[in-house]
């Protein structure tokens, strides 16, 4: 659950860009992408676990010291609120969209097909709900949520699925 307490402290932080609209945004979208695709709640917490357990070490490669290059690339992404394949492409290549909607799908038991139509907007997701902890532009300091996110001993306290049951509690009493 540490991660979903960052994202709790980004939200009440006046200089972290979280907020509640964006919770609410992140969790109508996955939402959305379930009940299109007639994926159950169970079914995408554990979608959720998978991709996040997948994105966490890819997305650690391309972190470098002081993680701005990354930031950079999670704030072009989560700007736009939609990320489509070509900006998938961008941040994962062909090869690494497969990997991971393999695993996702073999973790979670849904297809592949449906999880590769469902990854761009599922990905874009994770990548706003990373951005909640960035600071707010002329702010020092890090991101409090991508830091968790790419912790490096794999705790268990960065379990999307966990995040998006919870913020479901949350939203939802």
């Amino acid at each position: 659950m540490g991660i979903f307490f960052d994202v709790l402290s980004a939200i009440n932080n006046p200089n972290q860009q979280g907020s509640l609209t964006q919770l609410e945004s992140i969790t109508n979208s996955i939402q959305q992408v379930a009940t299109s695709r007639g994926i159950q709640p169970s079914q995408m917490q554990n979608v959720m676990s998978a991709l996040g357990s997948v994105l966490s070490p890819v997305l650690r490669q391309q972190s470098t010291p002081g993680g701005s290059q990354l930031q950079n690339l999670i704030d072009r992404f989560a700007g736009s609120g939609t990320m489509g394949a070509s900006g998938l492409q961008s941040l994962l290549s062909p090869q690494l969209q497969q990997q991971i909607v393999q695993t996702v799908s073999q973790r979670s038991g849904i297809s592949p097909n449906v999880i590769q139509a469902a990854l761009p907007t599922l990905s874009s997701a994770v990548l706003v709900l990373l951005n909640m902890g960035a600071t707010k532009p002329g702010t020092p300091g890090g991101n409090s949520i991508l830091s968790t996110f790419l912790d490096s001993d794999r705790d268990g306290n960065t379990d999307l699925g966990e995040v998006l049951k919870f913020a479901n509690r949350f939203l939802n009493p």
